[in-house]
């Protein structure tokens, strides 16, 4: 049975970059840039420009990680939670502006751990003869959500999209796919959320304005979120028969850097094997792990064929962990103005 590996890498950032200051500034908010960076570790992130939506992101990031590849799709997966419009998905659309019209396209929504649910859908339809060559996107505008006056979030996510071109490889190639670990609770779904524009709280009640900004309960989210993913990425771990030891590169996404040290410091990883990018870029959401597949620090730092374990956690509650070795492909990133 063929296993689904990364070939192709893309990225695709908006090019305004945001500081701490201005965050504080815009939405008046009781905080600074030393309170920002201390709790979270986050120094700037990027804000796509009005007009700009999930789908433009999309589209640049799946169209440099073809360009990685030298090859096209014949799938389209896209994860996110700011798509385009609540009807129709967005997928389709993306598929269409990259010149596949008829290749089978979806969104798939389990927030943060969005992207990694899609990876870890893409490798079964490989391992299923359902398709050969799925393309794996993660994308959000999460400043379309968040409200600006909100000490918890304003601070906290940025705008991006990643992508991967996977193909059907042997067992041994780089990037392959090893074992992938998949849970949800949803006793905590009110944890994380944007509570209007679904049949729950029509749009068009409007009883309450608020409610259609993007809200989470930090300080409950934190607990819930070390221990998860500690938990998945040891079982996605023992599925692929690996230790922790022998990693060498560990890709949790990019929510805070407190979480990541106590997830890190629980399965027992040194600091030479964790990478990430939340000073520059913020929480990314769903494009958080392809954005860092895609950074120039892993790029430089880790070897073909090196094991890689990514993990996740997001609205839902939901949670996701895939084993996998470092491809081999060249990332292609983009700026979109």
């Amino acid at each position: 049975m063929p296993r689904a590996a990364v070939v192709g890498i893309g990225s695709c950032l908006p090019a305004r970059s945001v500081d701490n200051e201005e965050v504080v500034a815009e939405g008046r908010l009781d905080s600074s840039d030393e309170w920002i960076r201390r709790r979270t570790g986050i120094h700037r992130r990027r804000r796509a420009a009005p007009g700009t939506a999930t789908g433009d992101l999309a589209v640049y990031a799946a169209a440099a990680a073809i360009e990685s590849a030298d090859a096209a799709p014949d799938f389209v997966l896209l994860a996110t939670t700011t798509p385009d419009h609540p009807c129709p998905a967005t997928a389709p659309a993306v598929a269409h502006r990259l010149g596949l019209p008829r290749v089978p396209a979806l969104d798939l929504s389990a927030v943060c751990s969005g992207f990694l649910y899609a990876l870890a859908t893409a490798d079964a339809l490989v391992r299923a003869g359902a398709c050969r060559r799925p393309l794996v996107i993660g994308a959000d505008t999460y400043s379309t959500i968040v409200d600006p006056a909100d000490r918890d979030t304003a601070a906290l996510f940025g705008d991006g999209a990643g992508a991967v071109l996977l193909a059907a490889a042997a067992d041994g190639a780089p990037g392959a796919l090893r074992a992938a670990d998949l849970g949800s609770d949803g006793g905590g779904a009110a944890l994380i959320t944007v509570a209007a524009g679904g049949s729950r709280q029509p749009d068009r009640q409007r009883l309450d304005p608020d409610a259609h900004w993007f809200r989470m309960r930090g300080r409950s989210v934190y607990g819930q979120a070390v221990r998860h993913l500690t938990d998945s990425a040891g079982r996605a771990l023992a599925a692929a028969g690996w230790r922790a030891a022998d990693l060498g590169a560990f890709v949790a996404h990019q929510a805070n850097q407190r979480i990541l040290d106590s997830v890190a410091d629980r399965l027992g990883l040194p600091p030479a094997v964790r990478f990430g990018n939340l000073r520059e870029l913020g929480n990314t959401a769903a494009a958080s792990i392809p954005l860092v597949l895609a950074d120039d620090g892993p790029q430089r730092a880790l070897a073909p064929g090196t094991p890689t374990l990514l993990t996740a956690f997001g609205g839902g509650l939901t949670w996701a962990s895939v084993a996998l070795t470092w491809p081999a492909a060249t990332p292609v990133r983009r700026t979109l103005p």
